[in-house]
């Protein structure tokens, strides 16, 4: 298996898995064990290549432990501390990995709950842990650039030069990305002045930071999902389509209708980009049925609709995202919805074939 496929594995493990580990033992043994053995390659069983549970006297600090050691060529590398994944990743858990750092030759050091891995070295002085990782892998929203970086630290490959040279470029890069994302999340005051100022000459009044702070919002949607739209084109360009002409407009199906008739009425909707993002999953699925120009979205009150030639008809998925718990709504050959709870978008495609099959009814 593929260094990408084993993460995107164990990812999904953790996914299925985390509603039943509640301790920091279950987390380790659960989660941070496979990473060590799956990912990074390491044999968990064998004291020569990771230690559990590592001693090294840190000045009055005698007997305190670090969750594992990995041991490459003789020497420490890699330094872990585990907590408990029902809690947060956070600096204030590391104080142990600062004190190790300090004290043996790892230049790595790694603070992780099982789900969310942040990676640690010396950037800001010399053989002092900084405060801010210069990696952040998370389990549930795998960003696909740093899977080359991590591989770098797996026994296989194993270049701490090379990562470390890199480290700096990806500290700031990470830390970059994510106040992006959260300003197109949730725009700051600032955040909007700033655009506003591009783009609007007059007075920057109240009223004018409050008409802003909505326009920057569905500005930056918009933008995302262009992005999307644009990769998916790009993706898509090269597939073929074994449509014939007999089916490029299916004929309608007229058994009792499958769509609600709120699909009809827009007041009080608001489409999310993560109801966007879901739709371009779903069309990327089927689109080896159809061509994607006939995988068409309508928004609706309580679900958003994912229909064939953009009729009522022939339902393809509901995407039930406005509640806490997500669902995706499959239909079966009567058009017979049946809701499936998922937790991540990614979880669409496990159920890639009844989408395939929705489609099929249709042509």
């Amino acid at each position: 298996m593929e260094f990408a496929e084993r993460l995107t594995s164990l990812a999904a493990k953790v996914r299925q898995q985390r509603g039943a580990i509640e301790t920091e033992e279950a987390t380790k043994n659960a989660f941070v064990m496979p990473f060590i053995s799956s990912i990074l390659g390491y044999d968990v069983f064998n004291p020569l290549e990771v230690v559990p549970e590592f001693t090294a006297d840190v000045g009055i600090k005698k007997g305190e432990k670090i969750d594992y050691a990995i041991v490459k060529d003789g020497e420490v590398q890699i330094l872990i501390e585990c907590k408990k994944s029902v809690g947060p990743v956070r600096i204030e858990h590391a104080s142990q990995l600062f004190r190790y750092f300090a004290v043996t030759n790892a230049r790595i050091a790694i603070l992780t709950n099982g789900e969310i891995y942040q990676f640690f070295t010396d950037l800001d002085a010399p053989n002092r842990m900084d405060a801010k990782p210069f990696l952040v892998l998370d389990l549930n929203d795998i960003d696909e650039s740093l899977i080359p970086e991590l591989q770098k630290l797996s026994k296989e490959v194993f270049d701490l030069d090379s990562i470390i040279s890199a480290a700096g470029e990806l500290k700031f890069i990470g830390e970059l990305k994510r106040t992006l994302a959260a300003q197109f999340k949730d725009p700051e005051d600032e955040w909007v002045k700033f655009l506003t100022a591009r783009v609007y000459t007059g007075p920057y009044t109240q009223r004018v930071r409050e008409q802003f702070t909505v326009l920057v919002a569905k500005a930056a949607k918009q933008f995302l999902n262009d992005q999307v739209n644009e990769r998916l084109k790009k993706a898509l360009g090269a597939q073929s389509f074994v449509v014939s002409d007999a089916t490029v407009v299916a004929p309608e199906v007229t058994s009792a209708p499958a769509v609600e008739a709120d699909l009809a009425e827009a007041d009080g909707i608001e489409t999310t980009l993560e109801e966007i993002e879901g739709y371009q999953i779903v069309r990327a699925i089927v689109c080896s049925e159809v061509k994607p120009a006939r995988v068409v979205q309508r928004d609706a009150k309580s679900y958003f609709a994912v229909l064939l030639d953009d009729n009522n008809r022939k339902p393809i998925a509901r995407l039930h995202f406005n509640r806490a718990q997500k669902y995706i709504g499959l239909f079966d050959a009567n058009k017979e919805e049946t809701r499936v709870p998922i937790n991540s978008l990614e979880e669409i495609y496990e159920h890639t074939e009844v989408l395939r099959a929705s489609v099929k009814s249709y042509l």
